[in-house]
């Protein structure tokens, strides 16, 4: 597996190779050794599928969890734009967005750092994201910043109406967490 840090602090798109036959296709997507092989601190504490259609933008979420949240994500299913957001406050980076096209029959994944934001879109009718998490899910640790916050400036692969659930619908935007702060730092 290569990694190649982007944009962001932290943040790297993972690569492997997908083998394929007529049976169809295996890679690996998270092998400890080439993180550590790397010099990039990651240890899998939980893991979770979501699985979405088109127009439904999940995000833009992250965690104040003490020790920090990292994911490891990868898409299962179909094809969607991961969406990072450097949050930390204090960071270099503060504020960028990266968007990385994931694709099922690809091997490619993505490294999201402690402390950005992120969600993501399908480009086709159905998409599953895969991902690891480097600490459990706290319901009262994890907030969002809303996906469409102008500031920010996404650009959503939607085709028509987005779908959001009512927490993103109804969230905050970067400005506005930064001011009760409510954001995390960058270390």
């Amino acid at each position: 597996m290569k990694l190649v840090e982007l944009s962001i602090p932290g943040l790297y798109l993972l690569e492997s190779p997908v083998w394929g036959d007529d049976r169809g296709q295996f890679r690996e997507w998270y092998k400890l050794g080439d993180f550590e092989e790397a010099g990039v601190d990651f240890h899998a504490q939980q893991a979770n599928l979501s699985m979405s259609s088109r127009n439904v933008v999940r995000g833009l979420h992250y965690s104040l969890a003490p020790e920090g949240q990292a994911k490891v994500v990868t898409c299962a299913y179909g094809e969607l734009d991961d969406v990072i957001v450097d949050i930390r406050v204090g960071s270099p980076t503060f504020g960028r967005v990266e968007i990385v096209h994931l694709a099922s029959g690809e091997g490619r994944s993505v490294l999201v750092p402690v402390g950005v934001a992120h969600g993501y879109c399908p480009t086709t009718d159905l998409a599953e994201l895969a991902y690891l998490l480097s600490s459990p899910f706290n319901a009262a640790l994890e907030l969002e910043i809303h996906p469409f916050d102008h500031e920010i400036n996404v650009t959503w692969p939607v085709t028509g109406e987005p779908i959001l659930s009512p927490k993103d619908a109804s969230a905050p935007t970067l400005a506005q967490r930064l001011a009760t702060n409510e954001l995390p730092s960058f270390v």
